[in-house]
């Protein structure tokens, strides 16, 4: 078994591993290869995976985080063993680089998430359970009804927007998401990575509500072949109340499911309320959950 760094060429086999361990999660082999060969502008991203037998048995991210305004805040992301590979050490050379990596960055906070069978490894290694996260479902088969606007609403795929327009909704319907750290310091190149130029991004099916010309609500698609990802779903505050994230995210998934997708995943933290209750309006069924865990981080 060796621990080296993630080249383009292994996201094949990357999404083949994802999609065992964590068949809930949607990312295509085309998007994880650009991920790879042209990485976040986050300062400090690596990525890392375990080979055994010429194989790729495990996969790990890092980054400090450079969404928020906390300092000195870092992430460890989807760190996985194949179940077939696992109690042999691997999770733990995975744990070792992605730390290793992150401390003389100046990172002495540290999130990563664990699924429940995976929260003993997690507090071995100092981390504590902190925020329980929700994974659902929907089936799209039949087509959900197209939704129509109120008065005064109009509904646009985010194609015919200007990013930065969208960027600014997203922005500030983000500010009081619940979470570990507030997401209150995301740049526009940032955004633009993750989101924009995300190879995913239908931007077809995702949908904006626009009141007076104005993005008051939308919905975000991610999607690869026949699965979507519900990407994110936000209100601007001055809109909130008026039924629009739904109405935004119904619209997006009946576009979606029109152009040939079945099956729509979301996930959502346990603590906020109002996504928990669209989706369950809209049918979302639990099919996963996993926990933020928190450590500290010591050395140089």
């Amino acid at each position: 078994m060796r621990i080296r760094v993630a080249r383009p060429d292994d996201a094949p086999a990357v999404v083949a591993l994802r999609a065992t361990v964590h068949p809930y999660l949607v990312r295509g082999v085309e998007s994880t290869r650009k991920m790879i060969a042209d990485p976040p502008p986050t300062p400090g991203w690596t990525a890392l995976v375990a080979e055994a037998d010429d194989r790729v048995v495990g996969w790990v991210s890092a980054e400090p985080n450079g969404r928020t305004s906390t300092a000195n805040f870092g992430d460890i992301n989807l760190l996985h063993v194949h179940p077939e590979h696992r109690r042999r050490g691997i999770g733990n050379a995975l744990l070792a680089a992605a730390t290793d990596h992150l401390r003389p960055l100046g990172v002495r906070r540290v999130r990563a998430m664990a699924q429940p069978d995976a929260l003993p490894f997690a507090r071995q290694h100092g981390f504590e359970p902190s925020r329980g996260m929700r994974y659902s479902a929907l089936d799209l088969d039949p087509v959900p009804s197209f939704p129509d606007p109120p008065p005064g609403v109009r509904l646009r795929p985010v194609a015919e927007l200007d990013p930065h327009v969208l960027y600014a909704a997203d922005v500030v319907s983000a500010l009081d998401e619940p979470g570990d750290v507030p997401v209150d310091a995301i740049s526009y190149q940032i955004w633009q990575n993750d989101v924009w130029d995300n190879l995913g991004l239908d931007r077809t099916a995702s949908t904006a509500a626009e009141v007076d010309g104005e993005v008051a609500a939308f919905s975000l698609v991610k999607r690869d072949g026949d699965r979507m990802w519900s990407d994110y779903t936000g209100s601007v505050p001055a809109y909130r109340g008026r039924g629009l994230a739904r109405l935004a995210k119904t619209a997006a998934l009946h576009r979606a499911a029109a152009a040939g997708v079945r099956v729509a995943y979301t996930s959502n933290d346990e603590a906020n309320a109002p996504m928990l209750a669209i989706n369950a309006r809209l049918g979302y069924r639990p099919v996963a959950a996993e926990w933020s865990c928190l450590a500290d981080l010591t050395g140089p």
